[in-house]
């Protein structure tokens, strides 16, 4: 049974799901409704951006090949593949799905961070407090049992438009994740990953 992921909590991949070699990543979110003048939808679809940023253990990335993104769907050693752009979030279940071969992760990346933006978010007027039933959500690839999930509160972010969700990390020869939550006003990928250069 998967494991609901409070803010800060930390769990051991090794003792969830032994064994554990490929994982999914999965984001998906809804937007809560604003009417406008006579009950029409106001506002344009929201396009959150899931991103991995793959870092040393200095908590850096060594170069641009590190960011895994709608703009760069595969690391250079096979381990990660994005798959692909969702614009809206309509539709059920994950919105955009991120592979992970754990056994594969060169071994001088320590880090997996998992972040999201909203596309144009500023320009568009959007932030995290209008998204409702955002989650991520980690799962065993190999019997696709849902190991953990993290679901945001929308209100908590109300005025962000990036995300850092999780993380998973090596910890004495093992692979942990923690579900960070953190609200941050960066607008785009790029002003993201600024921070970790």
């Amino acid at each position: 049974m998967a494991i609901n992921l409070k803010k800060g909590q930390r769990i051991s991949l090794k003792k969830e799901a032994p064994g554990l070699t490929k994982v999914m990543c999965g984001l998906g979110w809804d937007v809560s409704e604003s009417k406008g003048l006579f009950g029409l939808f106001k506002g344009n679809d929201f396009d959150l951006d899931a991103s991995v940023l793959c870092l040393t253990s200095r908590d850096k990335l060594k170069s641009k090949s590190d960011v895994i993104y709608f703009g760069n769907l595969n690391h250079s050693s096979g381990a990660i593949t994005h798959l692909g752009d969702n614009l809206t979030g309509k539709g059920e279940g994950d919105d955009e799905q991120i592979l992970v071969d754990l056994t594969n992760i060169p071994d001088d990346i320590f880090k997996l961070v998992f972040v999201v933006n909203i596309y144009k978010a500023k320009q568009r007027q959007q932030s995290f407090g209008q998204v409702k039933n955002a989650f991520v959500r980690l799962v065993n690839l190999s019997n696709k049992q849902e190991i953990a999930r993290y679901s945001l509160l929308g209100e908590e972010y109300d005025g962000k438009i990036g995300m850092i969700l999780a993380e998973v990390y090596r910890d004495e020869g093992e692979w942990k994740m923690v579900a960070v939550g953190k609200g941050i006003m960066v607008d785009g990928l790029q002003e993201m990953t600024n921070q970790f250069y």
